[in-house]
């Protein structure tokens, strides 16, 4: 017979040493799967990000204020239900959203009954929704950032990094 302790924590040390030959294998490269939206210091490309600021400035800070800061009191909902523009600057959920329902969602707005973004897709073209996008995220902090990465790369490189 086993000595108890022995016993009772060899399984404990195999997940461990499995759990540590896990963190061994190749790391997924979250720029790869981000489809070259960083720069080579790993935040939004800075050209990208200038240019959208503009477009920006032009056609989206009325709403989501001038340093993307959002409406005031954007958490709560108005007299008729809806909610008011919320923070693009990290501080709210846009960054919980991979890239291609940001686009979506600034192309073909959001219902009136959820708030009423209008659709943008017949004014703005692809590329100018892809630099205003930089352009909000180039507000992110860094750890906003290379979590929204993630979210990104899950969503654009699902199988990447793993089973090898």
């Amino acid at each position: 017979m086993k000595p108890f302790l022995v016993q009772r924590f060899t399984p404990v040390v195999l997940v461990l040493l499995f759990l540590s030959a896990c963190g061994e294998k190749e790391t997924l490269d979250l720029g790869e799967c981000a489809g070259g939206a960083t720069s080579a210091t790993g935040g939004p490309d800075a050209a990208l990000a200038r240019r959208g600021g503009a477009i920006y400035k032009q056609h989206c800070a009325r709403c989501h204020g001038a340093d993307a800061e959002g409406a005031p009191n954007w958490h709560q909902p108005d007299v008729a239900g809806r909610y008011p523009p919320p923070p693009l600057d990290g501080s709210a959920h846009a960054w919980h959203h991979p890239k291609a329902v940001l686009k979506q969602m600034i192309r073909d707005g959001i219902p009136r009954a959820d708030g009423g973004m209008p659709a943008w897709g017949g004014k703005l073209s692809e590329a100018d929704i892809e630099a205003v996008i930089a352009w909000f995220q180039s507000r992110w902090p860094d750890e906003i950032y290379r979590n929204w990465l993630a979210i990104e790369a899950q969503a654009t490189c699902p199988d990447k990094g793993r089973n090898g």
